[in-house]
């Protein structure tokens, strides 16, 4: 990151970093290190060039309240205030209360981690034997390789298990004849434990059949 902001300098860009996954992560000994922290580090008290995006949906699994914050360099901030005032719209009184009692809180936040340690242990489980797949160091993702086109493994786990998953394809870009995503799927395992295990082995059972 330090060489980013390097880069930054000499070049004149504003570095923009989406955090909203930054609070998601296995080891609770070694967070991860944010953009504003390693400016802190870098003697860069101003934040100069550097803005970052947090948000509560990842982080208190709460996507529905459409909260977050941005912070930074003064200069850029003012600017996307004015943005802000023109383009934004308030949220709900009791949604703005809601926002605030959960950015306050952390320990909420460090038993989501734990949750997603719990799911990935017993998701994995079930399907590590079946597909080829590896467990993240962060996030709440499991990308596992398909044994058939990962659009159509989609559409039919869906058919015959009713089971969502996303196919790898949709979120990347075929870039020289290679797509980064293809015969993979995205498995978010935002639900509840239980629902999560019974969806694992259902596609435990859907491979079977293929």
């Amino acid at each position: 990151m330090q060489s980013l902001i390097e880069y930054a300098d000499k070049y004149d860009f504003i570095i923009a970093a989406d955090e909203c996954y930054a609070e998601i992560y296995a080891d609770e000994r070694r967070p991860p290190v944010g953009l504003l922290q390693t400016c802190v580090a870098y003697g860069r008290l101003d934040y100069r060039r550097c803005i970052v995006f947090h948000s509560l949906s990842k982080r208190s699994n709460a996507p529905g309240l459409r909260s977050g914050f941005v912070a930074g360099d003064a200069d850029i901030m003012r600017q996307f205030l004015l943005y802000r005032t023109y383009h934004g719209c308030a949220m709900p009184e009791a949604v703005q209360i809601a926002s605030a009692a959960a950015w306050k809180d952390e320990n909420h936040v460090v038993t989501n981690r734990a949750l997603y340690q719990e799911k990935y242990d017993a998701v994995m489980e079930i399907m590590a034997p079946k597909m080829s797949i590896i467990r993240p160091k962060a996030g709440f993702y499991l990308w596992p390789q398909t044994p058939i086109a990962d659009d159509q493994f989609a559409h039919e786990l869906f058919a015959q298990q009713n089971v969502t998953v996303l196919p790898g394809s949709f979120l990347s870009r075929t870039f020289h004849d290679v797509n980064p995503g293809q015969n993979r799927i995205r498995m978010a395992l935002v639900a509840p434990l239980k629902e999560c295990v019974e969806a694992a082995k259902r596609m435990r059972t859907f491979i079977g059949t293929l």
